[in-house]
């Protein structure tokens, strides 16, 4: 079923066809005549105003958060298709739409299980040690939370354990051993705060099992060997964005190695999404 289309104006649906807007890239791109307010508008399914072809686009997100770099991603857009766009271009069509689908993705509704892995690891930042925590549903393989910070302390463990619980609730959250672990989750769970829901803690202390958290630690191996490709991140407002690209690379857009399902899929969310699965995602968060 397509979308309504509506006038960019007024959003009137009075409006008829009239002409192409002749595009590089892009081809021709359909005109519409509004009746109202007598004002051209083409329809927004994403791309709107973006001067490259929305597959280019979605190819390129797709490979940057895959595994190649924009530069590689640069060159491999003028060698086969003639198509001359700057890294730098290609970064800010992975920021763009990593933001635009999050939001999307962050209202739908998921069926999560009941047992929950958390953790946070170190990521380089031109030098710095910043610090990147993740939530996994174990049931579904989905991250269910996730947070980006240049410090590990009872507020920010706080704020990521809420974030972790914002879309299921489960039975416990196990942890590793660090102090403030128990401390977030006291401030949280036990002093009423979100809603009267209480979540056992469990810890796993590696220095008296001989056991790592290795339920999120595989998902972290994953997300880092990708880091590192990069060569450590960038600049500190955009490195929260790119780790929220790399999530939605994990949770919609790749299937899982053992499951053989996408995350989304296991966890009851099924938008019917097809090969380009960028491609779609962009357009119903345009909805």
């Amino acid at each position: 079923m397509k979308d309504a289309i509506k006038c960019k104006h007024c959003s009137s649906s009075n409006f008829c066809k009239k002409g192409f807007r002749k595009t590089d890239y892009r081809g021709k791109i359909q005109k519409y005549y509004c009746k109202n307010c007598k004002r051209f508008f083409t329809n927004d399914e994403g791309f709107y105003r973006m001067r490259f072809n929305p597959k280019t686009i979605t190819m390129s997100v797709d490979m940057y958060l895959s595994n190649l770099s924009s530069r590689k991603m640069r060159n491999q857009l003028t060698r086969h298709f003639s198509i001359k766009a700057s890294h730098m271009t290609i970064l800010d069509w992975v920021r763009r739409y990593s933001l635009k689908v999050h939001k999307f993705v962050e209202n739908l509704g998921y069926n999560l299980g009941n047992h929950f892995y958390a953790d946070e690891t170190e990521i380089n930042r031109l030098g710095h040690r910043d610090n990147f925590w993740a939530c996994v549903d174990w049931d579904t393989r989905m991250i269910t939370g996730i947070h980006y910070s240049v410090a590990t302390n009872i507020k920010e463990a706080t704020v990521f354990i809420q974030k972790s619980v914002s879309k299921g609730k489960p039975k416990y959250i196990q942890t590793d051993s660090a102090q403030f672990y128990p401390k977030a989750f006291k401030k949280l769970f036990y002093s009423n705060k979100i809603g009267g829901l209480v979540v056992e803690h469990k810890i796993q202390n590696v220095r008296k099992t001989k056991i790592h958290n290795y339920k999120i630690e595989t998902v972290f191996m994953k997300i880092k060997d990708r880091v590192h490709d990069f060569r450590g991140l960038k600049a500190l407002w955009s490195a929260p964005i790119i780790m929220t690209g790399l999530t939605i690379q994990h949770n919609f857009i790749e299937p899982h190695c053992n499951k053989q399902e996408f995350p989304c899929n296991l966890a009851g969310v099924d938008l019917g999404l097809k090969e380009n699965r960028w491609l779609d995602l962009i357009r119903m968060s345009s909805r």
